[in-house]
């Protein structure tokens, strides 16, 4: 199992390096990097300066904020830096931060991103080959690249393109045109990977004519402490998080499956109205242990083989706040998971 370490997007630039150090000596492959408050390809190269065999991979940048060249450049970039060890991650994010919070066009999500793919992979394959690039897509058309702007081919591997997303649209998509998929943390349940995810990507993969799916991640997050007392205060520090996320309206099909759709509601009409400081309180215990895997250090590898084992290609676990050779070993059994 493949096991990755997610950056929190709260920390400060000048400890990228020294965090994405101690990822990698505790054993971990992945190193994500979301977009939140920094740019992640600021983070990402922070990161691939301070390591030597840790992969970085975006988890998500946004895709519709960005020209597909200017991604692929930077990518690209990335790539040939680090020696291979960069892997792109795209999603679409929300119609109310594309236009609201970016100022940058919107139109049907599943559509536009699957021109944005192909859009950053006909630059790569025009920066690889210096074949002319000629992508005549609906919403990104590249038709100009003279060799003065072309940065030439890699010696090492080009970055794979990894997509996420929750509806069944984005699902689909990945099995279409994705390297990978990274579940959202209000899809990493086994029931949604088992009943909707993994039979979307199976459908984008027949459609496309695919032969294997793409590798697949999940997002749960889990919760993760020294005891079980030490865990009740991290459920309570997680606890707002989570209900911002799921009072957005396209993340909760995983509420939905578990007969939750009031809760949803109730959650999103409140952020309507920027109540922000109440929405942790509907979170209740009851709900967050049905929805987020979570055990002690010496608990928590067995509880995520019940939910994940033959599931996935890996899972985002995060680094809790542990001593290394507790954390190194909590990786190590994770990883043998099957």
């Amino acid at each position: 199992m493949e096991i990755v370490a997610s950056w929190p997007a709260s920390s400060p630039l000048a400890g990228v390096g020294a965090w994405a150090r101690r990822a990698e000596d505790l054993g971990f492959d992945v190193m994500h990097v979301p977009e939140t408050i920094h740019d992640p390809f600021t983070v990402a190269a922070l990161a691939l300066a301070n390591t030597t065999t840790l992969t970085v991979r975006t988890s998500m940048v946004v895709a519709f904020a960005r020209s597909p060249m200017l991604t692929a450049y930077t990518a690209w970039d990335l790539a040939r830096f680090s020696g291979g060890r960069f892997q792109l991650g795209l999603a679409s994010q929300v119609r109310g931060n594309i236009i609201g919070r970016y100022a940058a066009p919107w139109s049907e999500p599943v559509a536009r991103l699957s021109d944005y793919v192909a859009a950053v992979r006909a630059s790569f394959e025009s920066f690889q080959t210096g074949a002319e690039l000629n992508h005549d897509g609906p919403h990104y058309p590249l038709t100009r690249l003279q060799p003065y702007f072309n940065p030439g081919p890699l010696d090492v591997a080009a970055p794979t393109i990894w997509t996420g997303g929750v509806n069944r649209g984005m699902c689909e998509l990945a099995g279409q045109v994705a390297d990978g998929f990274v579940c959202h943390p209000t899809n990493s349940h086994p029931t949604m990977i088992s009943s909707a995810i993994l039979p979307a990507l199976q459908t984008g993969c027949e459609r496309a004519g695919r032969s294997g799916l793409p590798r697949l991640i999940a997002g749960p997050q889990p919760l993760m402490a020294a005891s079980y007392d030490d865990l009740a205060a991290v459920r309570d520090a997680r606890r707002p998080e989570l209900a911002f996320l799921y009072s957005t309206p396209a993340y909760r099909p995983q509420l939905a499956m578990f007969d939750l759709e009031d809760l949803g509601e109730e959650l999103t009409a409140m952020a309507a109205r920027s109540d922000w400081a109440g929405l942790g309180d509907h979170l209740t215990d009851e709900v967050i242990d049905r929805l987020v895997p979570q055990g002690t250090f010496a608990t928590l590898p067995d509880v995520l083989a019940t939910w994940y084992a033959g599931l996935c290609d890996g899972i985002v676990l995060g680094v809790p706040d542990a001593p290394d050779d507790v954390v190194r070993d909590l990786v190590r059994r994770c990883r043998e998971i099957d």
